[in-house]
């Protein structure tokens, strides 16, 4: 194993040591089938390398860009979305532009025609100037990303959305850790409900067991692989896949 993966497996130490595992991605990239690739995307980026990816984008894609009121968030998603192209051609063989998207019912991107028949499949999340993207073979997968800051009705909305047990927790932390495990939870459960495909009204209905120094585990279902990480400084996220027994890699994307 090398020092840019490791399993679906360990508690918190691992989970914060993720934070200095994410490496260039090696030319010969290879994914195996129990396989996951998580990809760490940097959304601020210079300009020459925005124009770059801007020429990869469809015309839908361009057209949503422009509805961006503010430059700062159209320049990020031309980031996202080149990137996301960028890094799925290299899996296909083809050049990022040739890459097409079909789209389920709640809007999460799949890949369309004839290159589903690769079985890749994939999802993305961003937060403020950071994207992630986790991509594997025929396993559905989905991932979180949320940027740790403060919420005025955070008590509310872990009422609103996490169960009995969930909230009982946040409540008895102190105010400085409650922020922590309330954006713990969040991206386990959105990780979870991103990958079956449901909305976010069914949060309350997955159930997450964590600690503020145990490393979270899914109880709604036991087919499934859950995996906390920390992919930079005040960020959380969380990937999670159906089945188990699977091999984790990071890699920093360079464009």
């Amino acid at each position: 194993m090398n020092n840019s993966s490791h399993n679906f497996v360990g508690g918190i130490a691992q989970m914060t040591s993720l934070n200095h595992l994410w490496l260039p991605a090696p030319k010969d990239l290879t994914l195996l089938p129990n396989d996951v690739h998580v990809w760490r995307i940097d959304l601020d980026i210079a300009d020459s390398q925005l124009e770059n990816l801007a020429v990869t984008l469809s015309s839908d894609e361009l057209v949503r860009a422009s509805r961006f009121h503010f430059s700062e968030h159209r320049q990020r998603f031309i980031a996202g979305r080149g990137s996301l192209r960028s890094i799925l051609s290299r899996y296909l063989g083809i050049e990022p532009q040739q890459v097409r998207f079909d789209y389920e019912p709640r809007g999460k991107p799949l890949l369309a025609d004839t290159l589903a028949d690769s079985g890749l499949l994939f999802n993305l999340s961003h937060s403020q100037d950071l994207a992630l993207f986790a991509v594997n073979y025929r396993r559905k997968i989905g991932i979180d990303l949320e940027y740790v800051r403060s919420v005025s009705d955070l008590a509310a909305l872990a009422q609103r959305f996490f169960l009995a047990r969930e909230y009982d927790l946040v409540r008895s932390l102190p105010p400085h850790q409650q922020q922590e495990v309330f954006f713990r939870y969040w991206t386990c459960k959105e990780a979870y409900l991103k990958a079956t495909g449901e909305g976010i009204s069914q949060l309350e209905q997955v159930e997450i067991s964590l600690t503020p120094t145990q490393q979270a585990k899914l109880l709604t279902s036991e087919a499934w692989s859950l995996e906390e990480f920390i992919p930079a400084d005040h960020y959380r996220a969380a990937v999670a896949v159906a089945g188990s027994d699977l091999h984790l890699q990071c890699w920093q994307y360079c464009s």
